[in-house]
């Protein structure tokens, strides 16, 4: 239990502030985060199974945004960024 005299005044610093005209907002007004293209591609082995998977650049709220997905499950979602090839990385992580 606090208080309410120990609140202090806040100021947001300008570089946080982002354009509302920038921002992808769905019907309920969450942001939407959309994949912007696939950066890598990378085949992770297990003992008798390989499983394709592909880095993600996001468009995100907070910066440049990189996931690993799986390919397979990602092409259903998103074919359109399929219609470029990617190199394959050497070295999987």
């Amino acid at each position: 239990m606090f208080h309410v005299s120990n609140l202090k005044k806040c100021h947001a610093d300008e570089p946080l502030a982002i354009p509302l005209d920038e921002l992808n907002l769905d019907d309920k007004l969450y942001f939407v985060e959309e994949p912007v293209k696939i950066v890598g591609r990378e085949v992770k082995q297990l003992k008798r199974s390989r499983i394709p998977l592909v880095k993600v650049r996001w468009n995100s709220k907070r910066g440049l945004e990189f996931t690993w997905e799986r390919e397979d499950q990602f092409k259903k979602k998103y074919p359109h960024l399929f219609t470029k090839t990617t190199p394959l990385s050497s070295a999987a992580s």
